[in-house]
């Protein structure tokens, strides 16, 4: 299998649609997990939606596997991507059981950062998380997230609109080494 990176226990790879069978099995096995949070693709119709989705221009997707055994551990996604000045997107992620609570979504959470930051050129990654969930809120603060605010009735999610916090993480400034080279060319 080749990865986009590694880390940790946790790898990051694209999506293909020879994935669906394990990617949705794993989605129903984990919907209690997931609900009311969010909602992965759970029947084959659903996960095609979601790989057209993740191949727009202002869409990235990854799945978060296990190192050890190659399994579907998670899930992560970049939406809303712009470039220009912005240069940033909107980070959405869960993992999938048994791998919940073992730092696999910290891990290829990290992966997906240090990627879209250091290969896509991304500048800033917003997570918007619902007041309530815990594990997402664990995942951004140790990954160094930062709040930057509260938005009531942000997102439409499991039929009602959701309050969210929104939380962000931004590349780190070039080293004064990288800023002499790049002056100096």
């Amino acid at each position: 299998m080749r990865y986009l990176r590694t880390g940790g226990p946790a790898a990051i790879r694209r999506p293909r649609p020879s994935d669906a069978e394990e990617f949705l099995a794993a989605a129903r096995r984990s919907r209690d997990l997931h609900h009311p949070w969010l909602a992965a693709p759970e029947t084959p119709e659903e996960y095609e939606r979601y790989l057209s989705r993740i191949r727009r221009r202002d869409s990235a997707g990854y799945l978060i596997c296990d190192r050890a055994s190659g399994e579907i551990a998670g899930y992560v996604n970049i939406s809303g991507i712009v470039l220009g000045a912005l240069r940033g997107g909107f980070l959405g992620y869960a993992a999938f059981l048994p791998y919940s609570g073992t730092g696999h979504a910290s891990a290829g959470v990290a992966l997906v950062i240090d990627h879209a930051f250091n290969s896509a050129g991304l500048h800033r990654l917003e997570a918007n998380i619902q007041p309530g969930n815990e594990p997402s809120r664990r995942v951004a603060r140790k990954l160094g997230f930062r709040l930057e605010g509260f938005s009531p009735d942000y997102l439409f999610i499991d039929g009602a609109w959701r309050d969210h916090e929104r939380w962000a993480i931004t590349a780190p400034a070039p080293t004064e080494t990288a800023n002499t080279a790049t002056a100096a060319t």
